[in-house]
Formats: structure tokens, C-alpha cells, sequence
């Protein structure tokens, strides 16, 4: 008997994406609501009620009122909004840093944010080896495709063609910056600079480091090779060992689940650039809620991934 999967959003960029990749797979009955039921908070209580998994595609607010409509059933949250990723009682939906048995056990799981991933996917491993100091007042540029702004933010760049770059988070305390700062376990909040591209997906987040400047930090090698230790094995995770000159983001990038990081050092050691790749509407958003959802069902990892 298929698992029972109620994403309550799924008209939304998130939950379209989570739907494709549910869709055609057996192991999984959906239970979506049409225009005017899935607005009816009786109909979706129903649901929470009916269902074994849910994903919550949906604004913080609307996502906290979700979790009280679920209460009293069986059902078991994954919320890809942003509203529980450092509350008590919740599982952070990052498996190779929370760790998979703990992915795979939980009721409550909150999905990453999509900047997140890539910061913390660099530097949580390399904090943790201490290979880099905890208390040192990092910085993050990154730079995403449109569409993770959500429907508004989409159409206003598929309407105003002349929109190359818009930089935004300038009055600071960004709400992606406590998951980074708690699951990288930095002592300080990192300094996040995010911008959004003329491209539709896709995601650039680099950490650069003065490393001459910090206190015990390796060299960019050393870097490199505790990522690639790491990560070892992971289908999802790719720690790249050469260096190329350029990383390029592609107006028409096809949908991937992937995450590809890179390390740059300069010659003589005194700094580098941790940089990781990934679609922010992939392993940034719905394919780490259905990496979760497949742990938590029991199934393969990577079903209905594309890597």
C-alpha cells in the first residue's frame, strides 16, 4: 500500500516541484485539494488527518497554523518554510550534516533554506574538523535565480526584462541567518549578502576566507580534503578536486538535485574561496524535501532525485 502525501501549498513554485517528482512514483499517493478547498482550513485539517507524510510549501505564518490543524493525527511534517528550521522539537532536513537515522526517525522535520545549504554544506563540516574556528565573523555573498522569490518576485523579472541583478537583505538580519549561524556553530552571525540573478534557477553561495588571518585554519588543500572526506559517498554531495577558472549559472539550467562544491586557494595559502552550486528549487528547496520524505518512508535516498 502506497504512503499517503498531503503538500499543502502545491500550487506554489515549491510544491510543483515536489509534486513532479512525486507524481509517477508508486510509492506515493498524493492528496491534493483543488482552488477553492485547498483555502478551506476544515478540508485541509481532513487531509493532515488522512495523510502519513506532509509538506508544507507555504508562507511562516501559514505553515505555523498548518502544524495546528495536523494536531491529534499520525501525520509526520516536512515544512519547507522557515518558520520551524531552529525550533525545539523539530529535525533539521539536511542528512549529511543532521545525519540520516536521525532524517529517517523524525516526525518533524524542517527543510533548509536554500542559501543555507550551500553555506552550510562548506563550512558546518570544516568547523566541525576544526580545520576552521567557530568564532570567526564569516561573511556569504551568494547570488540565485529568480525563481525562489516566490510567484511576485517571479513575475516581476519575466515582466521587466531589463532586471539583470537585484541585490536585497541590506538592512541585515536576513531570516536564513540564525539556521546558519546554529548549524554551522558559529559564535558569531554571519555577514549574508544575497542577490538574485536574470536567470530563472540555479545558485552561487561563497564563503571567502582570510586564511592567514584566522587562527589554526588549514590551507585551501586541507580544505578541500576534509570536504571530500566528509562527504564521502554521498550520492547527493560532489566535492570537486580540480579548479576551474570560471563557474558559469545557466539561463536554462535543467532541474537538479545535486550540490557541487568547490574550493579555490590562493598560491601561498593566505586565502580561499569555498564555493557551492546547487538549483535553489532542487536540493535549495524540493529535492531536499523529498530526500527527506524518501529517508523518512524508508526508501532509497535518491528516488525521484536528479543527480
Amino acid at each position: 500500500m502506497p504512503y499517503t502525501v498531503f503538500i499543502d501549498g502545491a500550487a506554489g513554485t515549491t510544491g510543483l516541484e515536489i509534486v513532479e517528482r512525486l507524481a509517477a512514483r508508486p510509492e506515493f499517493e498524493l492528496i491534493l485539494l483543488d482552488d477553492e478547498r485547498r483555502k478551506s482550513a476544515e478540508a485541509r485539517r481532513e487531509a493532515y488527518h488522512a495523510a502519513d507524510f506532509a509538506v508544507l510549501c507555504l508562507p511562516d505564518d501559514a505553515a505555523i497554523e498548518a502544524v495546528k490543524l495536523a494536531e491529534g493525527s499520525k501525520v509526520r511534517i516536512i515544512d519547507a518554510s522557515s518558520a520551524h528550521r531552529v525550533a525545539p522539537g523539530w529535525t533539521y532536513g539536511f542528512p549529511e550534516l543532521t545525519g540520516r537515522e536521525a532524517v529517517a526517525a523524525a516526525n518533524r522535520v524542517s527543510n533548509p533554506g536554500c542559501y543555507p545549504t550551500g553555506f552550510l554544506a562548506l563550512l558546518a563540516p570544516l568547523v566541525r574538523q576544526k580545520l576552521l574556528p567557530g568564532d570567526w565573523p564569516y561573511t556569504c555573498h551568494a547570488v540565485s535565480g529568480y525563481s525562489g522569490g516566490g510567484k511576485a518576485l517571479i513575475e516581476r523579472f519575466e515582466a521587466d526584462g531589463d532586471i539583470a541583478f537585484r541585490d536585497y537583505g541590506l538592512a541585515m538580519g536576513h531570516k536564513h541567518v540564525p539556521e546558519m549561524q546554529t548549524y554551522a556553530g558559529l559564535t558569531h552571525a554571519p555577514l549574508f549578502a544575497p542577490a538574485v540573478i536574470a536567470a530563472h534557477r540555479g545558485m552561487v553561495v561563497e564563503v571567502p576566507l582570510h586564511l592567514s588571518a584566522m587562527p589554526h585554519a588549514g590551507p585551501g588543500d586541507t580544505l578541500r580534503e576534509g570536504l571530500a572526506a566528509f562527504y564521502a559517498g554521498s550520492p547527493v554531495v560532489r566535492v570537486h578536486q580540480d579548479a576551474p577558472d570560471e563557474l558559469l549559472v545557466r539561463r536554462a539550467a535543467r532541474p537538479s538535485d545535486r550540490l557541487d562544491l568547490h574550493v579555490f586557494g590562493s598560491r601561498d595559502g593566505s586565502q580561499a574561496r569555498l564555493v557551492a552550486m546547487l538549483d535553489n528549487l532542487g536540493k535549495g528547496a524540493s529535492g531536499a524535501a523529498v530526500q527527506s520524505l524518501n529517508l523518512m518512508a524508508g526508501l532509497e535516498e535518491t528516488a525521484g532525485l536528479a543527480l
